[in-house]
C-alpha cells in the first residue's frame, strides 16, 4: 500500500507541467510544521494524534484538481491530494500519505465517485478536517475519514442523499473479506440555509486500522446509526454528532460536539472547543480538545491545540504552522 500511495503521488506530480495552460486545473502546494508536548511521554512530540496515525505531522504535499469539460459543460473531476510526512517517533520516519485520489462523474441523476474519498457516514462525510488539529469520531473506531471504494451523491431541493460502498480499511487498501456500506440523508444546506441535519446508517466487516497500520487483520463488525447537526449563526458555529451500534464486534456509543466562534475581520481568528465521549465494549473515555486558528496571511494559518484524553491519561499541547498556496 505504501508503494501504491507513492505511485499516486508521482502520477499527480507528472501532470503538473501540462497544468500551466489549462484554467480547468488547479494546483496547490501545502507544507506544515507540527510539534508539541505530551505529559504521558514526558517529551517533545511531532504529531497531533498518535505516532501511528496520519493526523497531523510535519509534511510537504500538493492538492491537484482537474475538471473535465465537454461541449455541454463540466462532466467530471479528478482529485489527488498527497503528502510526504516526517515524524521521528514513528516506525517509518518518512511516510507517503494519500488523502484524495478519486474520479467524480456528473451523471445527471447523481454525482458518482470512485477511488479514495469520504464514505457517506456522519459529519466526517461533509467536514473536511485534513489540515485541522482537533480530532473527530473517525479517530475512535466510528467510521473512516477516507476509504477506498465508490459512492454517489444527489442534491435535492430540500437536502442531500448519499451512499457508498467502500473497503472498510481506511487509508490502506486491503482485501481480507472487509467492506463497509453506508448511507446518509441530510436536510438543509449549511452554506445556504445555515443548518444541516443528517441521519446515517452503516454496516460492514471492517479492519481495525490506525493510519496505514493494520492493528488487527481479521474483519470485525461495524454497524452504526448516527445523527449529526451543524448550525451557523452570525459568527458562531455549532456541530453535534451521536452514534450508536457495534464497532470492532463490541457495543459502541459516541457523543461529539464542536463549538466555534469567528473573530476579527473576515473571521481570521477562530476559537474552537470540543468535548467527546466514546464507549466500545467495556472501554470508555472522555476527551476534550480546544484551540485557536489564526489566518496570518492568505497562505499561512497558525493553529494550536490542547487535548486531554481520559482513557490514555494524557494531556497534549500541539502547535502547527500550515502553508497552503495556489501555484496554478
Amino acid at each position: 500500500m505504501r508503494a501504491l500511495t507513492a505511485a499516486f503521488m508521482l502520477c499527480g506530480c507528472a501532470v503538473l507541467p501540462s497544468a500551466a495552460s489549462a484554467s480547468s486545473r488547479l494546483l496547490y502546494v501545502e507544507a506544515q510544521g507540527v510539534a508539541g508536548y505530551s505529559d504521558k511521554e514526558d517529551d517533545i512530540i511531532f504529531h497531533s494524534e498518535s505516532a501511528e496515525d496520519v493526523m497531523q505531522k510535519s509534511s510537504v504535499g500538493f492538492d491537484f484538481i482537474q475538471r473535465l469539460s465537454g461541449d455541454s459543460g463540466d462532466y467530471g473531476m479528478i482529485a489527488i491530494q498527497g503528502r510526504l510526512a516526517y515524524d521521528p517517533d514513528a516506525e517509518d520516519e518518512i511516510e507517503p500519505q494519500l488523502y484524495n485520489a478519486y474520479y467524480k462523474h456528473k451523471a445527471g441523476w447523481a454525482d458518482i465517485w470512485a477511488g479514495h474519498n469520504r464514505p457517506a457516514l456522519g459529519l466526517s462525510s461533509v467536514l473536511d478536517t485534513h489540515a485541522q488539529l482537533l480530532p473527530t469520531l473517525t479517530m475512535d473506531g466510528f467510521g473512516f475519514d477516507r476509504d477506498w471504494g465508490m459512492g454517489a451523491s444527489r442534491d435535492l431541493a430540500w437536502g442531500n442523499l448519499s451512499a457508498s460502498v467502500t473497503s472498510g480499511s481506511g487509508m490502506p487498501l486491503r482485501f481480507e473479506g472487509n467492506y463497509l456500506a453506508s448511507a446518509r440523508i441530510a436536510k438543509g444546506f449549511l452554506n445556504q440555509d445555515n443548518y444541516s441535519l443528517g441521519f446515517s446508517l452503516a454496516h460492514g466487516e471492517t479492519l481495525h486500522t490506525m493510519g496505514y497500520e493494520v492493528m488487527h487483520d481479521e474483519p470485525m463488525e461495524l454497524s452504526l446509526a448516527g445523527l449529526d447537526f451543524s448550525y451557523l449563526w452570525d459568527n458562531y458555529e455549532v456541530r453535534f454528532e451521536a452514534m450508536g451500534g457495534t464497532s470492532m464486534d463490541e457495543d459502541a456509543y459516541a457523543l461529539f460536539a464542536r463549538f466555534g466562534v469567528n473573530l476579527l475581520d473576515e473571521g481570521r481568528l477562530k476559537l474552537e472547543l470540543q468535548p467527546k465521549y466514546t464507549k466500545i465494549g467495556d472501554t470508555d473515555g472522555f476527551e476534550f480538545a480546544a484551540g485557536p486558528a489564526y489566518q496570518l496571511t492568505d497562505e499561512i494559518t497558525l493553529r494550536a491545540m490542547y487535548h486531554y484524553d481520559e482513557l490514555e491519561d494524557e494531556q497534549r499541547a500541539v502547535i502547527q504552522v500550515y502553508y497552503y498556496s495556489k501555484v496554478l
